[in-house]
């Protein structure tokens, strides 16, 4: 664990769901499960076309019981609430838990990034963050997942055989900083149990 301060991070865990293809599915089985008074904030990151019409916030929002709304700049994350990356644009996490979104561009593969968000995610919330990679093609979130764990956060995956694509649960795992890989169906309890284990972490 790095000696990174939590002197500013927020007073709450916060997790943040990244995936690609298949994500749909993937997504409302881990949320489904989760109450409303979950002790922790969630963030969504889904790859999407930039100009592609968004129905995954409502899609979600039906699935769980937890409150679901598109992410808008300076929005604060806050406990039992679940944040959805818009198309076309990346999510950043700025202290002090606070949500910023950039245009991701004309340049594929990986919009929104769940690289950027892990990496913002670690920085300002070190030891609270929980980040989890879920189906998907590619490469994005190895780099996040780096920064994720050198802030002393933790980092969950989905297992392949439950993975619609492996691409992004298998290059989170080649990174040897995944605490646990997991069947779909029994993520949502791993995350419960793991916010409420850390929910009163203390800040150093």
């Amino acid at each position: 664990m790095s000696n990174h301060s939590t002197a500013d991070v927020p007073g709450f865990p916060v997790v943040a769901l990244v995936t690609s293809a298949g994500g749909l599915n993937a997504l409302c089985q881990v949320l489904s499960p989760l109450p409303a008074d979950l002790p922790a904030a969630v963030v969504v990151v889904q790859h999407q076309q930039p100009d592609h019409t968004n129905h995954l916030t409502a899609l979600l929002d039906r699935s769980t019981a937890l409150t679901v709304t598109l992410a808008r700049e300076n929005d604060t994350l806050t406990p039992g609430h679940v944040l959805v990356a818009p198309p076309g644009r990346h999510v950043l996490i700025s202290a002090p838990a606070r949500i910023g979104l950039i245009d991701s561009g004309a340049i594929p593969p990986a919009r929104p990034s769940a690289d950027l968000l892990l990496a913002t995610l670690a920085v300002t919330c070190g030891p609270r963050a929980l980040a989890v990679v879920l189906t998907g093609r590619g490469t994005d979130a190895q780099a996040g997942i780096r920064a994720v764990a050198h802030y002393g956060g933790t980092v969950f995956a989905q297992d392949q055989a439950s993975s619609a694509y492996g691409g992004m649960p298998a290059a989170a795992a080649d990174t040897g900083l995944v605490q646990a890989v997991l069947p779909l169906p029994d993520l949502a309890a791993a995350i419960l149990a793991h916010v409420r284990d850390n929910r009163h972490l203390r800040r150093s």
